[in-house]
């Protein structure tokens, strides 16, 4: 056995005789700092995302202004169920998630194999900052500069596709635009701050692979296709698991503020659903109800996908 080895087993040997609440307050002493820096991060988790799972029993319940409220069991999801609005918003959910899937999710990795392909430092640099620009943004701001460049009367598109003879289109009110609208700004605001997971799985990739890959005559498009993407494909598969546990969100921010009283039937989802029978009618109850359904589904959702991935590429979430 090496020193190293010796030197191991006695650290452990010492620390199995320790108590676990003593090895507990030692490393409290020792890592305070980090978990002073941990803490505001945890709170944030424990406040939004776990201490409401506990309200989620709301959904099979009655709400009274005086409590306690009165159990009322699967009446709620009975009722949402039976409503054809449920169905419709639902319905225009799928739609716009499935859209964004198939034409937002590839875009960052395209743009990160294509800015990894850039060789000039300057350029690369001043590319990255116009594409990470726009993630800054509200989508108050986004949704603003989208509707004005829309615009049938005046806006910069209409005007460019006048030009060629074409008739205005009210992108904002057509049905079959509303949707492409949506994911067309998605593209635009999210593209380059997502690619830059992608390109930190790049610079992960060990770099005599593409040593070898050149030894034996490939190209720069032969390298990419056999080193760099097989390279990056645990995180491809990682997070398409985790959007997968988002579909049913279809983002409510960026909804809310495309959304009007024309285009409604087009893109009206589940999340604004749920705030305008929630926070608008109050009934508190049913919004749950339909929060939870949400929430179960992309649980299948994650599973489902975790499950087809370690099938096929042997990577999951765990």
């Amino acid at each position: 056995m090496s020193s190293v080895e010796q030197n191991a087993t006695a650290i452990a040997r010492v620390a199995g005789n320790v108590p676990r609440s003593q090895r507990f307050t030692n490393g409290v002493r020792r890592w305070w700092p980090y978990y002073v820096m941990l803490a505001p991060g945890l709170l944030f988790f424990l406040i939004w995302h776990y201490f409401p799972i506990w309200e989620a029993k709301m959904a099979f319940e009655q709400v009274r202004i005086i409590p306690p409220n009165l159990w009322v069991g699967l009446k709620h999801f009975q009722t949402l169920f039976a409503s054809p609005v449920f169905y419709q918003v639902l319905a225009n959910t799928l739609i716009i998630s499935t859209l964004k899937i198939l034409f937002v999710f590839p875009v960052p990795i395209i743009v990160a194999l294509l800015l990894n392909e850039v060789r000039s430092g300057r350029l690369r640099k001043f590319v990255q900052s116009a594409i990470y620009l726009p993630h800054f943004l509200s989508w108050v701001v986004i949704a603003g500069i989208f509707i004005a460049i829309l615009s049938p009367s005046d806006g910069a598109v209409n005007q460019i596709t006048g030009f060629f003879g074409a008739k205005p289109t009210a992108f904002m009110t057509d049905g079959n635009s509303s949707r492409w609208v949506l994911v067309f700004s998605e593209i635009w605001r999210s593209a380059g701050w997502d690619s830059l997971l992608y390109l930190a799985a790049i610079i992960g990739i060990d770099q005599s692979l593409y040593e070898a890959a050149e030894l034996d005559g490939a190209n720069r498009w032969q390298k990419v296709w056999h080193v760099t993407i097989p390279g990056i494909v645990p995180t491809i598969a990682t997070l398409f698991i985790l959007n997968m546990g988002m579909f049913l969100s279809a983002d409510l921010n960026q909804v809310i503020n495309f959304l009007n009283d024309v285009n409604r039937g087009q893109i009206d989802i589940l999340d604004t659903y749920v705030y305008r029978i929630g926070l608008r009618t109050g009934e508190y109850s049913l919004a749950t109800a339909a929060g939870l359904f949400k929430a179960v589904f992309g649980m299948i959702l994650i599973l489902s996908a975790h499950f087809v991935s370690k099938r096929l590429t042997g990577k999951g979430v765990w």
